[in-house]
């Protein structure tokens, strides 16, 4: 599995390893304590029986009696960690079956039930299942993990329509959010990286514990120019699909953060969007947004504020995703440096795996604590205290969703996540992108595969109602 080149080598090398372990027993036994697995027999028992007699009423009746994801506990985080690859058959097998079954009814060859009852239904199983979203989070040049966790989930055909960007994690979501599927393949090959990476060394010098090279802003906004087209957001939806978010957070005091997408600031051009969420305080200054007017000529947006690194105040705006697209599973690529330290890697639920995850939340809360006395209303407006509120927004945060995708401890040395890196260096941060999303390709798939199934029918049905008025 360590050797493999691609997914469908580490995926039949970790099935071979399911087999000499006994995991694919497992697999075949239904019954578990970790999920109510009676009842999802009793339902897929049902749905197979509707779906075969023809019963088109019964078989909507059925499915109205409830489609989510943790359907009698099968979003079980605990059954996607004891295989290498996949989970209970059963799951497979229920989830395909609702997939078939939703694929039927919205099919031509059921009469029987209006187009307008049609639209009605999916509609509102589409509301209640919800949909997934992709966060990635900031990280400085560690953004080349980001791009492996992307191919990887690209090439499978599982890159969920929302990607929300924090930061460098901006920079590789606008990338997916702004070119075509043509452009996309040659972005992710090996050749184009290699050259993209050496252009783009003086755009991110190096730097050392006791030295710092100045940024060439010149050569940032070149880089950016670049990569980015001049578009906007409702422009780069229109154009790619994906729906694409940026967090930004306010250099004044008092302002709140600000996630920019498609709904909220249309206008506001992608590239000047990913510039202010990278801008890092103390190493590149703030950017004031950029946006197309009524007639198609950029001008300042907000032109009395500037923005900085979105990634200090909302690295993972999940409540907001929430409230604006429906989104109730998260993918996370996380490669914070504030962030993994206190994230938990272990598998087990017990023993000494408790202990410390214990310990990493006892941690956090205790630095909480202490720097909320540091940075009280009352306290003076140094720049410790300035710092202090930082470190606060910082370790406030969320990091993490349902499914985690995290880089190897060996690549995230906090002296080296502002450094530039060699054509070499950046492969092999795709590189580890890709093989640590591989362990999760077949629960996102699952997770996913009703929801992908549903936002496709709605768009078949919203064509078909087009042309019937």
């Amino acid at each position: 599995m360590t050797q493999a080149s691609n997914y469908n080598e580490w995926r039949e090398a970790a099935i071979e390893r399911d087999r000499k372990t006994g995991m694919i027993g497992w697999r075949q036994a239904e019954s578990s304590r970790l999920y109510d697995y009676r009842s999802i027999r009793n339902r897929l028992t049902k749905l197979r029986e509707k779906r075969a007699g023809g019963d088109t009423k019964g078989l909507l009746f059925a499915l109205n009696e409830g489609i989510h994801g943790n359907m009698a506990g099968m979003g079980n985080s605990l059954l996607y960690k004891r295989a290498a690859f996949g989970t209970k058959l059963l799951i497979d097998e229920y989830t395909t079956e609702v997939g078939e079954a939703l694929q039927y009814l919205a099919s031509k060859e059921v009469t029987d039930i209006t187009l307008a009852q049609k639209a009605d239904f999916f509609q509102r199983a589409s509301h209640c299942f919800g949909r997934s979203a992709l966060m990635l989070s900031g990280s400085g040049t560690l953004f080349y993990f980001h791009l492996g966790v992307v191919k990887s989930l690209w090439e499978q055909d599982l890159l969920p329509k929302i990607i929300s960007g924090s930061s460098g994690g901006a920079l590789i979501g606008s990338l997916v959010g702004t070119h075509s599927r043509e452009e996309l393949e040659k972005i992710f090959d090996p050749e184009y990286i290699r050259f993209e990476v050496e252009q783009n060394n003086g755009a991110l010098p190096s730097f050392g514990l006791l030295r710092r090279q100045p940024i060439s802003l010149h050569a940032v906004k070149e880089l950016y120019t670049r990569l980015i087209p001049e578009i906007t957001f409702q422009e780069a939806q229109q154009l790619t699909g994906y729906k694409l978010n940026v967090s930004v957070a306010p250099v004044e005091k008092h302002q709140s953060s600000r996630l920019l997408n498609a709904i909220a600031s249309p206008n506001v051009l992608v590239r000047d969007a990913v510039m202010a969420s990278s801008a890092f305080p103390g190493f590149f200054p703030a950017v004031t947004l950029q946006a197309k007017d009524e007639h198609g000529n950029i001008r300042p947006y907000l032109e009395d504020r500037k923005w900085i690194d979105g990634s200090i105040s909302d690295d993972m705006p999940i409540k907001r995703i929430t409230r604006l697209y429906g989104v109730n599973h998260f993918i996370v690529s996380q490669t914070n440096p504030a962030a993994l330290p206190f994230i938990h890697r272990e598998k087990s639920s017990v023993g000494l795996a408790v202990i410390k995850r214990a310990l990493k939340n006892t941690t956090r809360e205790w630095l909480l604590a202490g720097n909320k006395l540091l940075s009280h209303p009352g306290a003076n407006e140094s720049a410790f205290n300035s710092a202090a509120t930082m470190l606060g927004q910082v370790l406030s945060q969320t990091y993490t969703g349902d499914i985690n995708i995290l880089p190897p401890s060996r690549l995230h040395n906090p002296m080296s996540l502002l450094s530039g890196r060699s054509s070499e260096e950046a492969l092999a941060l795709i590189n580890a992108g890709e093989q640590a999303t591989w362990p999760h390709i077949e629960r996102i798939r699952l997770q996913t595969h009703i929801s992908r199934i549903l936002d496709q029918i709605l768009t078949d049905l919203d064509t078909q109602m087009l042309y019937s008025q």
